[in-house]
């Protein structure tokens, strides 16, 4: 299968050639406009030409993929209308995955893992405060510190801020003040169950760039219902995970058909109040990321939510119809139509406004890589089912899947809270050792051959940990943890 496809107008199908779903794409239209079936379609597609997909799951309606759809009803209706021959209602292979692990086995990543800038932005720290979290890692990188949890980090900020004055002098300024903030943040973070998404067994990619015995690529639903009433957790964890592959995957340049495809939901987020040089970073990670065989999608209401820079390398679009009541609103259509290459049938700019549900302009890139001349067009219906699954079909797709023993029970093994701790019960003993001994001590000894100072718990450890995760610490783009 060198095409998959995803529309059709009256005359022709509407086709997305498999080595070019790496350039990426971005899927927009006002709400209730049929977003969300061209995303399962799309990813019915992909899965069934063997490509692995990652999507979230905001309104509780992506994981009846996992379930055959039934032909009646406006599906039937579509389906003879469009005379799609080739159209069988099937399931398709899904994997569930929750941050909460409720809906899904649970997903995680190390403090460590994450960096400091994408752990900046989750807490909305300002530059001062960036700066201080950006030497927080420094030390915990220099000292062998393993930063697993919300508590290694917690217990490494009070440590920097009982030595500040030592710190200082190797580090740069650090006040008391702006760890306090930071603190506070951390407290936010955990009230809103940040503490969930930190820790061990940490998320191993390979278990979502899989296919079964058959050759369909897995489906790898994240589960958001929850998350993403704390938008700055969910849009940071997709970007952690996109960074991620970014990091982890070798150059392998064009491909027959892609490794992985990722679809960014209520992409908005990811830029709301994003300072310059995270979305420099963002742009960078879209412009490389394709040459590890992974195609980036975003879906969104509106282009114009994400940055020009950006969306100049969606090559893929599937614009749905737009609103046009305000000011705000018509230019807003005006720069959606300014993105297609003209059809001279009808006026983009008119069409777009007057799309019915399950309709779309749609522009893909040739066998060239070049963009195709905009076609309205009608979407393929689903083949998975419409509506959303039972509990016990929930639990069911949990259940079955291998992942769930190997995520489900936390790890808590000794990081930065324990050999910190450690430390300081070391430092009190040591403190009441020399009070006891000048005490009992008077008179002086013969000197004796003190022979190789002995070593702290805290610097074993330390020193046990450094050789563990290596002697170089090696940090990405966003300063995630590099996996060597």
């Amino acid at each position: 299968m060198t095409t998959i496809k995803i529309a059709k107008t009256e005359h022709k199908d509407i086709v997305m050639y498999l080595n070019k779903i790496n350039r990426h794409g971005i899927i927009a239209g006002a709400t209730g406009t049929g977003k969300t079936i061209t995303l399962k379609v799309l990813t019915e597609q992909l899965s069934k030409a063997g490509v692995p997909v990652f999507l979230a799951d905001i309104k509780g309606d992506l994981a009846t993929l996992s379930k055959a759809g039934v032909l009646e009803g406006k599906v039937a209706e579509r389906v003879s209308s469009l005379e799609l021959n080739d159209y069988i209602n099937q399931e398709y292979p899904v994997r569930l995955w929750d941050v909460f692990g409720t809906n899904g086995h649970p997903v995680r990543a190390t403090i460590s893992e994450m960096g400091s800038m994408l752990l900046s932005r989750l807490l909305e720290l300002n530059e001062t405060q960036t700066g201080i979290l950006n030497i927080a890692f420094r030390i915990a990188d220099d000292k062998g510190l393993l930063l697993i949890d919300l508590k290694d980090l917690k217990s490494l900020l009070q440590h920097i801020s009982e030595n500040s004055s030592e710190y200082s002098q190797k580090y740069g300024n650090i006040t008391k003040q702006s760890i306090g903030a930071i603190q506070r943040n951390l407290l936010i973070l955990e009230d809103q169950g940040g503490d969930k998404f930190f820790g061990e067994p940490s998320l191993e990619l390979s278990d979502f760039i899989q296919t079964t015995n058959e050759g369909e690529g897995y489906i790898n639903i994240l589960m958001t219902q929850k998350l993403f009433n704390s938008p700055k957790l969910y849009s940071t964890f997709l970007l952690w995970f996109l960074s991620e592959l970014f990091e982890t995957l070798p150059e392998v340049g064009d491909l027959e058909k892609p490794k992985m495809v990722f679809f960014f939901d209520e992409a908005h987020l990811l830029f709301n109040d994003a300072p310059k040089a995270f979305v420099e970073k963002v742009e960078q990670v879209v412009r490389l990321i394709r040459s590890k065989g992974v195609g980036i999608y975003f879906v969104t209401q509106n282009p114009v939510d994400i940055p020009e820079n950006i969306l100049g390398q969606l090559g893929n679009r599937i614009q749905h119809a737009l609103r046009a009541y305000t000011p705000k609103e018509i230019k807003a259509v005006k720069l959606a139509s300014s993105t297609f290459r003209a059809n001279p049938k009808f006026d983009t700019n008119s069409v777009l406004t007057e799309l019915k549900v399950g309709e779309a302009l749609v522009s893909c890139l040739n066998e060239d890589g070049q963009p195709e001349i905009v076609e309205k067009a009608y979407i393929r219906p689903p083949e998975s089912y419409m509506g959303t699954l039972q509990e016990d079909e929930y639990k069911n797709l949990i259940s079955n899947s291998p992942y769930d023993e190997k995520y489900r029970n936390s790890i808590d093994r000794e990081s930065a809270y324990e050999i910190l701790l450690n430390k300081v019960e070391f430092n009190n003993n040591t403190v009441e050792e020399k009070k006891v001994e000048k005490d009992i001590n008077k008179t002086p000894k013969t000197a004796s051959n003190p022979g190789r100072p002995r070593k702290s718990q805290f610097e074993k450890t330390a020193n046990t940990l450094i050789n563990t995760i290596g002697k170089e610490i090696v940090r990405g783009l966003f300063g995630i943890l590099k996996k060597k």
